[in-house]
């Protein structure tokens, strides 16, 4: 195995929340199936795909990802639970110390995405908008999406209900952070209190 695959303790972690494997045909199974959890970090192109290393052609691997929708299977909330959890458990995550922040990404081909604005309102940024909440590490706690013209600050209640109740330690979970850090962009008295 290379370096710059997926190590093998990640690997064991991660096979149990994917989908299983479909059955293989009795008449005319095809080769063997290689397993799924061979991810490439380098972000090379579908067809430049080392097959001897990855077990697979990168057709192979591009059609495996267009088949199964690992969303609608449930495999990102999954992940997204037990990967903290397990951060918490070894004490590598600290939740008392929360950072958020928000970042426009333009629409460089068309199409505007924005949130409803009355008509005296300036022209939609086009574009969306990130909302991200993280620990004192930097772990991704949890991250919304929006139209380009939302302000962060309105943004602050939803994004902190959407951090989801991390287990790993004994007692009640904790969902609210001691410390907030966050730019002026949020420094309303509103959202003071509402903390």
């Amino acid at each position: 195995m290379r370096a710059d695959l997926v190590p093998d303790d990640l690997r064991e972690r991660v096979a149990p929340l994917l989908p299983p494997a479909p059955e293989r045909r009795r008449r005319h199974p095809g080769r063997l199936r290689v397993p799924d959890v061979y991810v490439l970090r380098t972000g090379v192109a579908w067809r430049d795909v080392p097959a001897e290393t990855v077990g697979c052609s990168g057709v192979t691997a591009w059609r495996r990802l267009r088949d199964w929708d690992w969303t609608e299977a449930g495999v990102w909330p999954h992940l997204h639970a037990a990967l903290p959890a397990e951060l918490s458990r070894s004490d590598s995550l600290d939740l008392d110390d929360r950072a958020v922040d928000g970042s426009h990404v333009r629409a460089l081909k068309g199409g505007i995405t924005s949130a409803p604005r009355p008509s005296t309102a300036p022209a939609p940024a086009p574009g969306t908008r990130h909302h991200l909440i993280v620990d004192r590490h930097g772990t991704p706690l949890a991250v919304t999406l929006t139209g380009g013209n939302r302000h962060d600050a309105t943004q602050l209640p939803p994004l902190l209900d959407a951090v989801p109740p991390i287990r790993g330690l004994r007692g009640r979970p904790r969902r609210k952070p001691r410390r907030l850090y966050a730019d002026r962009g949020y420094d309303f008295d509103k959202y003071r209190r509402l903390l």
